[in-house]
């Protein structure tokens, strides 16, 4: 079973894969760091290892559940002859929970909730950390299948899968404090990754009923996003240097 990791063929295998789970992990990371802000600051840490450690374990787990995993794309209920399956169902779920979440989050700072919260020491920390990492493992859920079936698809041997899905989960690991200090540090950054995550909602939405839209161009529009929003911050920063 290992003599493939050593193979010319195992190794682009693994290197491509990677660097999709890694990619396909953005959101992942994104959501993490909006969810773990809610925490008290001592507590945020401990909720984005949690998290990120049990989603290791459950998407190793769905990896030696294939075979069910596959099985989820079949048309399991049908309403005015449009079929959904068990995967539909969960990107539904999964599409409707981010819009939600993202609104709520994205009114509270647009309104300046979160600043009032922040003054009166109410609300803006309130979350639990069993919470967190329920909302966590919850939505990595949903990401997984996403990040699962691109697996399936590109190899057939499980331990190239599973070494894929361990080291995407250690580049969260090692990032996901440093994405969630700037992402929260700097409001206007927080928005745009909120926006972000509402895209990303609805793409899961509309997936769950049959419409695919390719993700590379959600991630090059959140790319082009990010650096307009780095040459503000550059300004910015300039002009308060003056």
């Amino acid at each position: 079973m290992f003599d493939i990791l050593f193979s010319l063929e195992g190794l682009v295998s693994l290197a491509t894969l990677m660097i999709l789970e890694v990619v396909l992990g953005i959101d992942n990371i994104i959501f993490i760091s909006i969810v773990s802000d809610k925490l008290p600051a001592h507590k945020q840490k401990k909720a984005r290892i949690t998290g990120l450690t049990l989603a290791l374990i459950m998407r190793i787990a769905l990896l030696f559940g294939i075979s069910w995993i596959v099985g989820l794309t079949k048309p399991l209920i049908t309403i005015l002859e449009f079929d959904l399956s068990g995967r539909d169902l969960i990107l539904i779920a999964g599409g409707l929970f981010l819009l939600a979440k993202s609104t709520t989050e994205l009114h509270a700072k647009v309104s300046g909730v979160e600043e009032d919260d922040e003054m009166h020491k109410v609300g803006a920390k309130k979350m639990s950390l069993n919470n967190a990492i329920i909302q966590i493992i919850l939505l990595d859920m949903v990401f997984s299948f996403d990040s699962i079936l691109t697996a399936v698809g590109l190899s057939e041997h499980l331990i190239i899968m599973i070494l894929a899905v361990i080291f995407s989960i250690i580049i969260m690991l090692i990032f996901a404090e440093k994405v969630s200090h700037f992402v929260n540090n700097h409001p206007t950054v927080k928005v745009l990754a909120l926006s972000f995550l509402l895209m990303i909602g609805m793409l899961l939405l509309v997936d769950g009923f049959h419409v695919h839209v390719p993700k590379g161009y959600v991630y090059a529009a959140l790319v082009f996003s990010l650096f307009v929003e780095y040459l503000n911050l550059r300004m910015r920063k300039n002009k308060e240097g003056k």
